[in-house]
C-alpha cells in the first residue's frame, strides 16, 4: 500500500525536477531479497526473506539503495523512493520486537533506524530534499507516531518568493520512548534516554533523559530513565521503585542542558506549517 501521508510527489521538471534523466518506470517489490534493476537501485540484504510479513519498496527513480541487517525482522515494510539517489538503511531487529514502517523518502534524502528499535502500530517517516532523519537503538514508539521533516507541499512569501518552510533533519537517540501519536517535524531532536508524552509535538530540541510534553513539546522534567517492562505484562505487577526493573545503565544520566535553549524550541515552531503560527498574530481592527 502507499504511504498513507498527504504528501506531495515530485514536482514537473518545469518546476523543480527529481531527475534530469528520462524516469524510470514505477518498479515495486514485494519480497525482501537481494535486488538491482538497470536504473541503479539497490536492496541490499543477506537475511531470510520469512523474517518481513509484508514488504512493498516502490522505487520511482534511480541509485535508490535500501540496506537491511540480516538480523532485521519487521511485520510491514513501506518505502516509497519517490525520486533518485535515497537511501534508507534498516538495523537488527535480534529481540524480534514489533515493528511496522511506512518511509517516504525523496530526492537526495535519507532515512536511518538502528537496532532494537519497536513500534506498536505503523509509524510514518518522510525525508525529502536532501534531509536525513536518524532513530537511534532501542527507541519504543507507541502508536500514531510521525516523522516529518517536511510540510509535503512548498509554502512561500508573497512579497519575495522565497520558501518559508524548509525541509530539515530530526534525531531521536537512543532508547527514546515516542508516546502515543506523539510526532517530531524538521528540525526536531531528542537526546537519548527521554520520553515524549501523549500527542505532544516536538520541534526543537529536548535533552537527554527528560520528559517533554505539550505543542511544541516543552520539557516538565529532568534526570529520569525509563525502561521497557510493561507495568500489566511483566512482573512484578507493582514497580514502586528501580529495584523491580533490570536497569539499562548505559542509559541512566542525569540531564544535560548545555546545548538547549528555550529560545530554539520558540523560534523553530514559529517556523512549521500544520496549524502552528509562522510569526506575530495579526491585530483586530479598532
Amino acid at each position: 500500500m502507499p504511504l498513507i501521508l498527504d504528501l506531495a510527489l515530485c514536482a514537473t521538471p518545469a518546476e523543480a525536477p527529481c531527475t534530469d534523466r528520462i524516469p524510470a518506470m514505477p518498479t515495486t517489490v514485494r519480497s525482501l531479497e537481494p535486488y538491482q534493476d538497470d536504473d541503479g537501485n539497490v536492496i541490499e540484504y543477506a537475511g531470510a526473506h520469512t523474517a518481513h510479513t509484508r514488504v512493498d519498496v516502490l522505487f520511482r527513480g534511480g541509485n535508490n539503495r535500501l540496506i537491511v541487517h540480516p538480523e532485521a525482522t519487521t511485520k510491514r515494510l513501506s518505502i516509497r523512493f519517490d525520486c533518485d539517489n535515497g537511501v534508507v538503511e534498516l538495523g537488527a531487529n535480534p529481540r524480534r520486537r514489533n515493528l511496522e514502517l511506512s518511509l517516504r523518502v525523496g530526492q537526495d534524502s535519507t532515512i536511518r533506524i538502528g537496532d532494537d528499535v519497536s513500534t506498536t502500530t505503523v509509524l510514518l517517516a518522510s525525508a525529502v530534499e536532501g534531509t536525513t532523519i536518524t532513530i537511534g537503538n532501542d527507541v519504543m514508539f507507541a502508536s500514531g507516531n510521525q516523522l516529518r521533516g517536511d510540510d509535503g507541499h512548498p509554502i512561500f512569501d508573497v512579497r519575495t518568493g522565497a520558501r518559508v518552510n524548509h525541509s530539515k533533519d530530526i534525531t531521536i537517540g537512543d532508547h527514546v520512548w515516542m508516546g502515543r501519536e506523539a510526532c517530531a517535524l524538521g528540525g526536531a531532536s531528542v537526546a537519548s534516554g527521554s520520553v515524549i508524552g501523549y500527542r505532544s509535538l516536538v520541534t526543537g530540541r529536548i535533552p537527554n533523559n527528560a520528559i517533554a510534553v505539550g505543542t511544541p513539546a516543552r520539557v516538565v522534567r529532568r534526570d529520569i530513565a525509563w525502561e521497557r517492562p510493561h507495568l500489566s505484562l511483566a512482573k512484578p505487577y507493582y514497580k514502586p521503585d528501580a529495584s523491580t526493573v533490570t536497569r539499562s545503565e548505559e542509559y541512566w544520566s542525569l540531564t544535560d542542558d548545555s546545548a538547549v535553549t528555550g529560545r530554539s524550541a520558540a523560534a523553530s515552531s514559529r517556523r512549521r506549517f500544520l496549524g502552528l503560527s509562522f510569526g506575530r498574530r495579526a491585530r483586530r481592527p479598532r
